[in-house]
Order: C-alpha cells, then structure tokens, then sequence
C-alpha cells in the first residue's frame, strides 16, 4: 500500500509563443518590394494591385511605392455583395 498520494499532473506551462499578426504599415506609407504589410491568418484584407499573398496568408509588397487601403463591394461565392478590404501599392513617381 502506498504511503503517499500521487502527484497530480500540472495544467500550467503549455502557452505557445506569440505570432506577432496585424497590420505593419498603415494608409499613405512608403514600402520597397518584399516588405510585409500584413500578417494576417485567413483573409481579413486582401491583395490589391502591386501586392502579393504568401503561402500563410501574409501580404507584401511587390514594387516600391505608397500603401492605399481601400474598401470594395464584391461578389461572394454565394453570389451576394460583400464588403472587402483591399490593400495596394500605388507606385510612386520618379
């Protein structure tokens, strides 16, 4: 017979590491090619003209230019307007 009552497993300890999403450069900003704009998980801004979408949903830059975030109605898959936000980068003139 045991002496002494087993220890019960702890429930702490198991926080994962932050992922650091959101939003890295605003409305009228200037970026180069290949900087992030937006870590996003899912689709909550999509890519516009001169911005690309990574593997893991992530927004860049393709050319260097000026950030402008827009709002656009667009059609659904179920065929209903939705409003989305777009994210583009208007190049700038030299």
């Amino acid at each position: 017979m045991a002496h002494k009552k087993s220890g019960g497993s702890t429930q702490l300890g198991r926080d994962s590491r932050p992922k650091m999403l959101g939003v890295k450069m605003q409305h009228g900003q200037s970026v180069k090619p290949g900087q992030v704009i937006i870590k996003q998980r899912g689709t909550k801004y999509h890519a516009g003209k001169n911005v690309r979408k990574g593997a893991d949903d992530t927004l860049y830059s393709s050319k260097s230019g000026i950030i402008q975030f827009s709002k656009k109605k667009v059609k659904a898959f179920d065929g209903n307007l939705k409003l989305r936000t777009f994210v583009a980068v208007e190049e700038s003139k030299k």
